[in-house]
């Protein structure tokens, strides 16, 4: 299943926004990711359309999660940032050609859709079991507790984090 850049920024801006108690402007993620404020920015208000993370205007305004990280899925990501419409459509290309199966002899999937849609549901039940807060464990086994510490540190231009 292919998704969009738009997703990996997405999930970083997530697990990002776990560490800080306050909102973080879209600059400041930006800057921290070295993309486009412009490019994360689209993110950004996907993420906010699919109430997952909300907008604070304001001089110490940005952005901050809506619930906590357990709650939220990799999948709710996905879903906000790439749609949720299915990523196999099937075409009944066994209807075309010269040796065409007629439409009254498909009243079933065939064996290729079944294979692609039972693959599809496999990938959504493991992105939907991953929440932003066992992503954020996970930065944290493998770089180490002080890792996110120096992101939240970095965001709030705190050195004690």
């Amino acid at each position: 299943m292919k998704m969009s850049g738009g997703v990996e920024w997405a999930l970083h801006c997530c697990v990002v926004l776990t560490t800080s108690s306050r909102p973080v402007p879209a600059a400041r993620l930006a800057e921290l990711h070295d993309v486009s404020g412009s490019y994360l920015a689209k993110q950004l208000q996907a993420l906010a359309r699919a109430g997952l993370i909300h907008s604070v205007q304001g001089k110490s305004g940005g952005y901050a999660l809506t619930r906590a990280p357990q709650t939220i899925s990799v999948l709710d990501v996905v879903h906000a940032v790439d749609g949720p419409g299915p990523a196999f459509v099937c075409t009944e290309i066994r209807q075309r050609g010269p040796l065409a199966t007629p439409p009254a002899d498909c009243t079933g999937a065939c064996p290729i859709a079944r294979a692609m849609w039972a693959a599809e549901t496999a990938w959504r039940d493991a992105l939907a079991g991953i929440s932003i807060a066992d992503l954020a464990r996970d930065v944290d086994v493998d770089s180490g507790p002080e890792a996110l510490a120096t992101v939240r540190a970095w965001l709030t231009g705190d050195p004690t984090g």
